[in-house]
């Protein structure tokens, strides 16, 4: 299965927090770097999906997409 999921990286004190939107359950992931929560958060996405099956995406989109000026 090759499949895209959005995923908000945040940026904390001690590392990186990630997460994909568009799943049932808590998937969350840590790291030092961009790049070790990015491959972290792959790794547990692939497992949640192995685990508990097609029943854990969502219908629809969770969130709307949009980009903002000020």
């Amino acid at each position: 299965m090759n499949q895209e999921f959005k995923v908000v990286v945040e940026k904390h004190p001690d590392g990186y927090v990630a997460y994909p939107l568009g799943l049932k359950g808590i998937v969350v992931s840590e790291g030092d770097s961009y790049e070790e929560v990015l491959s972290n958060v792959k790794s547990a996405i692939k497992f949640h999906i192995e685990t508990f099956g097609n029943e854990i995406f969502e219908e629809k989109e969770p969130v709307a997409e949009a980009g903002i000026s000020v």
